[in-house]
């Protein structure tokens, strides 16, 4: 894989046997700086990623090096081995146990290709009016948290006081979601044998869908290897576990931000990068040419408005994404600044498109953050074209609807 830069590597003291590993198989040349020195090295050796040896010696430097790492124009990836306490919100942990040369590589490859989709992105986009999302990546972020034992309500208030979770008390109910919705981690809790969690772990590990999906398991030590790069095992207190899983999410949440940035860009910005659906000047425009054609030419046309309490606007997101995943290629929809989430089913009758949204709507419902259980179930309104409707009219007998539903 191409870079730009060595590896540099922060330690007070000589390397471990598994990060000289990465010099022998001529993959990544490695830089070795002292504590004292590294955030000059970072500016002076120009660095793919670094690696930084939580070993001791490092506590007055860590939060200057992350800074300085936070502050490059590039996504610049830090991986921190062997981290006693919570690490810096930019801060990749790593826990060396068996097989460490070899996933530690895989973990470089993985966070080097965010690297380069950010360098794709960037040089992309001045070809069209792409505005990248300047908020926090975790905040847009999903964690499918899994579990059933006397640490999962804590964990949930833990992740869900930074991100959105969604939870599933099952194996069979976290593989509906990973199916359904666009998740950007998962947290594998306590309430399963070691046997249930190695049959997990598998199946992610042969499904490419999921390879780099982050995993983090804090209830069993692993008995074998995965081919999940960033598979990590963090025991402990729930605000610990939290913490530390929080950066490989927003590695995660970071490069599926970047892959939506790109198709907006291979869409002339016509897409929001955030939601993944049409942007709404966009939106207007194809719904208005929708309904004219299909006025012209016959056939159905149905429309679906999702909306959700104003109180809560990652309801909104969410369920755009959903939206966005779900819906068929000849459908498109919208995020609405009121809230709402519109889409339309082309060659669609009133009773299938209001099938569709039930299912869709079905879908929505799970998601929680923090301590307070926010309305997250949307008030559906479903209507079809009809041969005196404009597109407004539609749109507007569709809002109409949806008030008369939540009243």
């Amino acid at each position: 894989m191409p870079q730009a830069g060595p590896i540099l590597f922060v330690s007070n003291s000589e390397r471990p046997a598994f990060v000289a590993a990465l010099d022998e198989a001529r993959l990544f040349p490695v830089v070795d700086s002292d504590w004292a020195s590294a955030s000059r090295a970072v500016e002076e050796v120009q660095p793919a990623a670094v690696l930084a040896a939580m070993s001791g010696g490092h506590e007055p430097y860590m939060p200057l090096l992350a800074k300085k790492i936070a502050d490059q124009p590039l996504y610049l990836p830090m991986v921190a081995l062997d981290a006693p306490g919570a690490l810096p919100h930019n801060a990749l942990p790593f826990a060396t146990r068996s097989n460490a040369a070899e996933r530690l590589i895989a973990r470089l490859r993985a966070a080097i290709r965010v690297r380069t989709l950010h360098a794709t992105v960037l040089r992309r986009l001045p070809e069209v009016r792409v505005a990248m999302p300047e908020a926090d990546p975790v905040r847009d972020a999903i964690v499918l948290l899994i579990g059933r034992g006397a640490a999962y309500p804590a964990l949930s208030v833990a992740l869900g006081e930074r991100t959105g979770v969604v939870g599933a008390l099952s194996i069979e109910a976290a593989a509906k979601h990973l199916n359904t919705r666009e998740i950007d981690g998962v947290v594998l809790s306590d309430g399963f044998t070691p046997r249930v969690t190695d049959a997990f772990l598998t199946v992610l590990a042969e499904d490419t869908r999921f390879r780099n999906l982050p995993v983090v398991v804090t209830a069993h030590q692993l008995t074998q290897s995965y081919d999940l790069p960033n598979l990590e095992l963090i025991p402990g207190e729930p605000a610990k576990i939290a913490a530390n899983a929080l950066p490989l999410i927003r590695q995660h949440a970071m490069a599926a931000q970047l892959s939506r940035t790109l198709r907006s860009i291979d869409a002339g910005g016509w897409l929001d990068p955030r939601s993944g659906l049409l942007t709404v000047e966009a939106f207007a425009r194809d719904f208005a040419k929708a309904v004219e054609q299909t006025l012209a030419r016959g056939g159905g046309l149905s429309v679906a408005r999702f909306a959700f309490d104003p109180g809560n606007p990652r309801a909104q997101l969410d369920a755009a994404r959903i939206l966005s995943r779900l819906m068929r290629q000849m459908d498109f929809g919208t995020a609405q600044k009121d809230g709402s989430v519109i889409v339309v089913f082309a060659e669609t009758d009133f009773r299938t498109a209001h099938m569709i949204a039930r299912r869709l709507s079905a879908v929505m419902k799970h998601t929680s953050n923090g301590k307070h259980e926010m309305r997250s179930d949307p008030v559906v309104s479903v209507d079809s074209l009809s041969p005196s409707d404009t597109a407004r009219s539609l749109l507007a007998r569709l809002s109409a609807d949806a008030s008369r539903a939540a009243s």
